[in-house]
């Protein structure tokens, strides 16, 4: 009855490691919050939403009706090997099964029996349709409804554990183990076009966790939430199931890679634990995110509901058979494999133990196959648990401890939960899309709002023109018709005139003057009306000539005024084309001075060179005296160290400002590292450094520490950056131009501890100014202090010391004056454990700034706590005793009696300070 494939499982199995496949890991999703618990300890109460870390929110098992569920146990008989069915011939099974009282009859001897109960009792010739629906069919339901779930086997070598999960029917469909079934009716449920499965398989070997998807990735470490206790296996790989066929290939991909070996209990018995995790996003239908009421509503929340989605896992656990060294006759490696199987074993059965008796420690931790299964005993999972058991009386020993475990695990009760989330992915992609929606459609927009635009003003521009040429062509019809008119008029008067003055030399003087009258009263009347209009449209032709001679004279006018203005411009053109003539003469007579000062300052260097090399030997030299040039004053100041003053003075004052500032940006590295020597003297003197900056040195300074990367350059450049920092103002110029974050990447790069004193004292001079602590934080000056500390070159840190003071100090400043409330900075960027360190230092130059330092951050209380823990407070006890200066020894005894936080944790630690 028995057949080869129950026992062998689903394919064969290669050897311990197969052919390297691409590595597609990415993060697996972190479990949801679960621990060990008994059955009698509560579910943790949450009111409200509790929103993790990442921004989802989990609702509470009392919202989302968080139910209580005690794991399944069910129990499958094999049956008869062909070996046992030759050596067991006289024998009976040591088991009965009662299917339909779920009952299974333990034989101790031919007279006593041990009678247990189960969920399920399923016999040898329970199909495997009969026991997934049994076993694993409910809980991939509630996997569906957005719980956890887990279905696990267990038992002896050889019983049929991989057989009842793993077998993938490739040969007879009915074969189909667990695996296969769960993920069919997954696939069938959801929708792949908004829900997604993933899935990962691993392998608990030898205490190592392996990839079977990714055989390279040898070694996937468990990461733990100290929160909220989730687990995650960071770099295990997670394929998304598309359909049931890509599914059975990882499914042989990973069987390919699990390890195996032939024992007397099996051919091939398993090695390693299997775990298969299946995950599940489904989108939850007919509800409403809750996050518009909680800020209110808004327009986006109208428009936009945050989609809420549950995440469940399902893990099918194959765990790797118990068994007997005796009876399996591992050895050598395979017998190390068995310890290991074994130990793991233990330790799950140990901490069902400790559930099922309620007890106040489990030992989750003394595994990792435990620390894997901390969610499916006691935890948020839907647990079944399938325990296999084999007939033979030879193997009752292995039998009874199976059904003893299965009794033990089914005390076990989880409290289900689900896990809630908005899926704020799926939110912001349709956000974007509508965001990209509306900037096309407001570019569109925008560009038919300015092609309309163009189009309107190009047609005013033509119609513009068009009435301008037509208002000229008028103008001119106009004045030539009046001008015809007005001509025809005067013609026509002049001929009426010629004729009326005909007609009175015609008639007589004699004549009857009645008669006469009479006749020419009429002729009078009509030439008197013909006078008067021809002097009407004499008068208008007239306004119309003026006019027209007005408009005439103003173009005139306008075109004078244009006149004028061209030779006004072309006067201004000629003076910008000398004066440019002249510049260009300047520059060119400014550059041959310099070349000449180059030379004479290398011809100077030689010289001093040649000086020192004669006072070095013993012999004496005369120097040149041209005191005339400016460079060989510095051959003078090399000789004489007590005329350096006088001499810089002088050089000042002979060179002139301007030009020691153009050296700086020579090609020559000699010329500009004596140029910045000199700069640095000159500013050494409170008398020079308003010159200096107001000639732009201080702007030049920086741009050569900015660009040179020439290590004496930069010591001698932060000199001089230190001397300018002694005054306030300047502070405020070397801030505003990104002084101390060039610093502080020049401290990063220098080997030098003479560059890194220059450096830190010019960053410590800045910290003494109230108004730029924030400013000095953020770019980095209190972690490139801090930094410097790795020279450990005294000079350097007595630097660093006066630099933190100082910075303490203002800081305390700004407490008084209520204008800082948090923590200090020098806390925050990790200042204070050198600053306790050093609190003791053997240089008395050092320690004099520590302990000023400590005293004036312990001032203040939102300061204590952090103090405290780092042990400042025997530094301040220390200090209030024995400092040598009594004004700090003063302000250490005043910060300790009057902080209370200082005052509880020495009277915690008894010791009688008051």
């Amino acid at each position: 009855m028995a057949t080869a494939s129950f026992r062998s499982g689903a394919v064969g199995r290669g050897g311990v490691k197969a052919d390297t496949i691409t590595n597609r890991t990415s993060s697996i999703n972190s479990a949801p919050k679960s621990s060990f618990k008994s059955k009698s300890s509560a579910p943790p109460q949450n009111s409200g939403l509790r929103r993790n870390s990442t921004g989802s929110v989990a609702t509470s098992t009392k919202e989302r009706g968080g139910v209580s569920g005690r794991v399944r146990v069910a129990v499958r008989l094999r049956p008869r090997n062909a070996e046992e069915m030759v050596a067991d011939t006289d024998f009976a099974d040591c088991v009965e099964l009662q299917p339909e009282l779920k009952r299974l009859n333990l034989r101790r001897n031919n007279w006593d029996t041990d009678t247990y109960e189960f969920d399920e009792v399923l016999t040898e010739f329970a199909s495997q349709k009969r026991v997934y629906e049994a076993v694993a069919k409910p809980v991939v339901e509630n996997v569906l409804d957005g719980y956890n779930g887990t279905v696990m086997a267990y038992g002896q070598t050889g019983t049929g554990k991989t057989y009842t999960l793993g077998r993938l029917g490739e040969e007879d469909t009915a074969d189909r183990g667990i695996m296969v079934r769960a993920m069919e009716d997954i696939l069938a449920e959801i929708s792949l076009v908004t829900e997604t499965v993933s899935v990962s398989y691993l392998q608990l070997y030898m205490e190592s966790i392996q990839d079977l998807l990714d055989p390279a990735n040898g070694n996937v470490s468990i990461v733990e939430d100290p929160k909220t206790g989730d687990i995650s296996l960071p770099g295990a790989t997670v394929m998304e199931i598309r359909d049931q066929k890509s599914f059975l290939d990882l499914l042989q991909l990973g069987e390919a890679h699990r390890i195996a070996a032939n024992t007397i209990l099996n051919t091939e018995s398993s090695r390693s634990h299997a775990i298969l995790m299946v995950h599940v996003k489904r989108s939850v239908k007919g509800r409403d995110s809750a996050l518009s009421t909680e800020h209110g509503p808004s327009h986006l929340a109208k428009t936009f509901k945050q989609p809420v989605v549950r995440r469940s896992k399902l893990a099918v656990v194959d765990l790797a058979g118990s068994e007997r060294i005796s009876k399996s006759g591992s050895e050598a490696h395979t017998l190390e494999e068995a310890k290991s199987i074994n130990l793991s074993l233990t330790a799950l059965g140990k901490c069902i133990n400790a559930l099922a008796e309620n007890s106040n420690h489990v030992p989750v931790r003394d595994s990792k196959l435990t620390r894997l299964l901390r969610d499916s005993f006691g935890g948020t999972a839907r647990t079944s648990l399938v325990i296999t058991i084999g007939p033979s009386p030879r193997h009752r020993g292995e039998t009874a401890s199976t059904i003893m475990f299965g009794k033990r695990a089914m005390k076990v009760e989880n409290m289900l939960k689900t896990k809630e989330e908005f899926d704020y992915k799926g939110l912001s992609r349709r956000l974007d899309i509508q965001l990209d929606k509306l900037i096309a459609e407001h570019e569109s927009q925008q560009k038919a709002f300015q092609d309309e635009i163009e189009r309107i003003a190009q047609e005013a521009q033509k119609r513009i023109s068009e009435a301008e040429r037509n208002h000229d062509v008028l103008l001119e019809s106009e004045r030539m018709k009046y001008e015809k008119e007005y001509l025809d008029a005067i013609q026509k008067l002049e001929q009426q005139w010629e004729t009326s003055q005909g007609k009175h030399e015609k008639v007589g003087v004699n004549d009857s003057n009645n008669t006469e009258k009479f006749n020419q009263e009429p002729n009078d009347l009509g030439v008197t009306e013909d006078i008067a209009e021809i002097k009407r449209l004499l008068q208008n032709e007239t306004l119309l000539r003026k006019a027209a001679e007005e408009e005439i004279s103003d173009l005139k006018n306008q075109i004078a005024q244009w006149q004028r203005s061209e030779a006004v411009r072309s006067t201004e053109i000629l003076k910008l084309q000398k004066m440019l003539e002249d510049e260009t003469r300047k520059k060119k007579r400014l550059e041959e001075q310099i070349t000449i000062l180059q030379n004479q300052l290398l011809q100077s260097n030689f010289e001093v060179d040649e000086a020192r090399r004669n006072l070095d030997g013993g012999g004496t030299t005369e120097l040149p005296s041209d005191l005339d040039s400016p460079l060989p004053l510095i051959c003078q100041q090399l000789r004489d160290s007590e005329e350096e003053k006088a001499s810089m003075e002088k050089l000042f004052e002979q060179v002139g400002l301007q030009k020691i500032l153009s050296l700086l940006e020579s090609e020559d590295a000699d010329v500009r590292i004596h140029a910045v020597k000199v700069l640095a003297n000159l500013a050494a003197e409170v008398t020079n450094q308003v010159k200096i900056v107001k000639a732009g040195g201080l702007t030049s300074l920086l741009a050569i520490l900015r660009s040179s990367s020439d290590e004496t350059i930069h010591r001698v450049a932060a000199g001089a950056l230190a001397n300018l920092a002694m005054n306030e103002t300047n502070q405020e110029l070397i801030m505003s131009q990104g002084g101390i974050r060039l610093l502080s990447v020049t401290a990063t790069n220098a080997q030098d501890p003479q560059t890194l004193r220059m450096v830190a004292g010019a960053i410590a001079n800045l910290c003494g100014n109230d108004k730029l602590q924030i400013k000095l934080r953020g770019e980095g000056g209190i972690r490139a202090l801090v930094g410097m500390v790795k020279c450990k070159h005294p000079d350097v840190l007595a630097q660093v010391a006066r630099g933190i003071a100082n910075f303490a100090k203002c800081e305390s400043r700004a407490y008084i004056q209520g204008t800082k409330s948090g923590k200090s900075l020098l806390i925050e960027d990790g200042a204070m454990p050198w600053i306790i360190q050093n609190a003791s230092n053997e240089a008395s130059h050092i320690r004099r700034h520590i302990e000023l330092a400590l005293c004036h951050i312990a001032q203040h209380e939102v300061n204590a706590k952090d103090m405290i823990s780092g042990g400042a407070l025997w530094e301040l006890v220390r200090i209030s005793r024995n400092c040598s200066r009594e004004d700090i020894r003063t302000l250490a005894y005043h910060t300790l009696t009057s902080s209370k936080s200082f005052q509880a944790e020495l009277k915690r630690l008894r010791v009688d300070y008051g």
